[in-house]
C-alpha cells in the first residue's frame, strides 16, 4: 500500500478549490469536530497568503464538513509531562493561533466564514476574524477556555470586545456558555443566520458578489476599517485619503467612474 504524500494528507484534511474567483477553504476532520492540528494551521495560513497574492482569487470562503465548524486547537498531539521552559507557551501562541488569526485579518481578499456547526475556542475566533460571518441555524459559538481553566487566546480578547463591547465579551468569556447562532446574530457576532441547508448557497452568492466587485477597493476598505479600531480620527482620515489616492490609480476605479457617467453597470476585473 502506498502512503499518501504530505501534500495529499494536507489536502485531505483541508480541502481547497477555486471557482468563479472564489477560494473555498474547507476544514475536513469531521470526526474531530475539525479541531485544528499544527499541520492544518500551516495549510490554512498558506492558503490565505496565496489568496492575497493570486489575482485569480477575489474572495475567500472558510467553512467545514460535518457538524462542527471548528472545535479549537487540537491538543491531543501535544507532548505530555515535558519540562516547560519560560516563554515556550507565549512563543507557541504567537507562532500558532495568533499567526492564523492574523492571516485572516491581513488577507487582502474579503473572507467569509460559513459556520456550519459548533465554533469553540480558537474555532470561534477563526470565524470572528473573518470579514463577514454567515451561520447555520444549528451553529453555536463557545468561549470554551474558561472551562479548561485557561485564558482566551487566538485573539479572542482582542476580537470579541470590538464586536460586542467589553461587558458582553466578559460575560461570554467568564461563563463559557454556548451561544446559539440567533443570539450571536443579535449581539453582532454574525451577519446573518440561515437554515442549515441554505448555508453553502448563501455563502456562494455572497462570495461571488464580492468576487465580481472592485477587488483592490475592497482590500483597502478592509484595511481602513480594521485600522480604524486602533487609531485616532486624524490618523484615520489621513489613511482614508491615502487609500483613495491609491485606489484611483486602479483600472476598476476608473471603470466604476466611467460606468457611472455612461449610466451602465460597471464590469470590474480585479485590477
Amino acid at each position: 500500500m502506498i502512503s499518501p504524500s504530505p501534500e495529499e494528507e494536507h489536502d485531505s484534511v483541508v480541502r481547497h478549490t477555486t471557482d468563479n474567483g472564489v477560494s473555498w477553504i474547507t476544514l475536513n476532520r469531521p470526526a474531530a469536530m475539525n479541531a485544528i492540528t499544527p499541520d492544518q494551521r500551516e495549510r490554512l495560513v498558506s492558503l490565505l497568503e496565496t489568496a492575497s497574492a493570486d489575482p485569480a482569487v477575489r474572495a475567500v470562503v472558510l467553512t467545514a464538513t460535518g457538524k462542527g465548524f471548528c472545535a479549537g486547537a487540537d491538543l491531543r498531539g501535544a507532548p505530555a509531562g515535558q519540562e516547560r521552559v519560560a516563554g515556550d507557551v507565549a512563543r507557541l501562541i504567537r507562532g500558532g493561533a495568533q499567526r492564523l488569526i492574523t492571516a485572516v485579518l491581513d488577507c487582502e481578499k474579503p473572507v467569509i466564514a460559513a459556520v456550519n456547526g459548533t465554533a469553540a475556542g480558537l474555532g470561534a475566533h477563526l470565524a470572528l476574524a473573518c470579514d463577514l460571518v454567515l451561520a447555520a441555524e444549528s451553529a453555536v459559538f463557545i468561549e470554551v477556555f474558561i472551562r479548561r481553566g485557561l485564558v482566551p487566546d487566538g485573539g479572542g480578547a482582542y476580537l470579541l470586545p470590538r464586536l460586542t463591547g467589553p461587558q458582553r465579551a466578559k460575560e461570554l468569556m467568564f461563563f463559557g456558555d454556548a451561544l446559539p447562532a440567533a443570539e450571536a446574530e443579535r449581539l453582532g457576532l454574525v451577519n446573518r443566520v440561515v437554515p442549515d441547508d441554505e448555508l453553502t448557497k448563501t455563502a456562494r452568492a455572497w462570495a461571488e458578489r464580492l468576487a465580481a466587485g472592485p477587488t483592490r477597493a475592497l482590500a483597502l476598505t478592509k484595511a481602513l476599517v480594521n485600522a480604524s479600531l486602533e487609531t485616532d480620527r486624524p490618523a484615520a482620515f489621513a489613511a482614508e485619503a491615502a487609500a483613495q489616492e491609491i485606489n484611483m490609480t486602479t483600472a476598476d476605479a476608473q471603470e466604476g467612474v466611467r460606468a457611472f457617467l455612461e449610466r451602465r453597470p460597471p464590469v470590474y476585473r480585479g485590477r
